[in-house]
């Protein structure tokens, strides 16, 4: 009797992170770190409100602060794509973690909540308490730090929604991807068909411009040129690897056998 190969196709990397569940430590951050991004919001609100010629200046610093986060997302993924590798003090792990996410790009979506913000949310934790003691009272300032903070706060999380079909994500996340405030699954798969464009990640606005004038393959003649590194870019596409291209099926978790 012929017998079916039960081993699967696509065997999940061993990731450098200590876990995919996050720790009480984890929760505590992400707390601290989404309390300081509603500080700043509510700043915003509350010395917009009492000076009412300001409203239109709040809500426009808002509104550009959260264009900042995406093109922000877009250079802080292109060079960890592309530059340093695991050996590198403090930053190994994370650049690792985004090499091997071009692998498997599903098992993005195994992380918990808490574990994809904690990161983030320490940074946030840390550097923008001073700015609301220190511009507090200046409500375009406030609206432009909320939504920029709150951006690099959920970045990796939106990331995760991209590669999470419809039909498993809250109907607000699906209207939202929609709308075009956060990327979508459509528009951010183009990343892993190529591996050298659309690199921003949370609402990939950017991704167009930037990639139509070429933008990043620029920077890497400039800093080839500069410093003599390659980005892995040029390597990874001309040898076909598999951070170059990740095939459909590495999109998503494979179906159980």
């Amino acid at each position: 009797m012929l017998k079916l190969n039960q081993t699967p196709l696509i065997t999940p990397p061993t990731f450098h992170d200590p876990s995919l569940n996050p720790t009480w430590s984890h929760h505590v951050w992400v707390a601290t770190g989404c309390t300081t991004v509603l500080f700043s919001l509510a700043n915003a609100v509350v010395y917009g409100s009492t000076h009412s010629h300001t409203w239109l200046k709040t809500i426009l610093a808002g509104f550009i602060g959260y264009l900042f986060v995406d093109l922000f997302s877009g250079v802080y993924h292109w060079v960890f794509d592309n530059y340093g590798d695991f050996s590198i003090p403090i930053l190994g792990s994370h650049i690792d973690t985004f090499r091997r996410h071009h692998e498997l790009p599903w098992a993005t979506t195994k992380r918990q909540f808490s574990s994809n913000l904690h990161v983030a949310a320490r940074i946030i934790t840390h550097v923008v308490p001073p700015m609301n003691l220190i511009w507090h009272d200046q409500p375009a300032v406030m609206g432009f730090v909320g939504m920029f903070s709150g951006g690099v706060l959920f970045a990796v999380q939106i990331h995760a929604w991209a590669h999470e079909s419809k039909s498993k994500l809250p109907a607000m996340v699906v209207a939202l991807q929609d709308a075009g405030v956060v990327i979508a699954q459509s528009r951010h798969a183009a990343h892993h068909r190529s591996g050298d464009s659309s690199y921003c990640i949370v609402s990939g606005v950017w991704n167009r411009v930037l990639d139509e004038y070429k933008v990043f393959a620029g920077l890497e003649k400039v800093v080839f040129f500069v410093l003599g590194v390659q980005p892995r870019s040029w390597s990874e596409a001309n040898s076909g690897g598999t951070a170059a291209m990740a095939t459909p099926e590495a999109y998503f978790e494979p179906s159980p056998p």
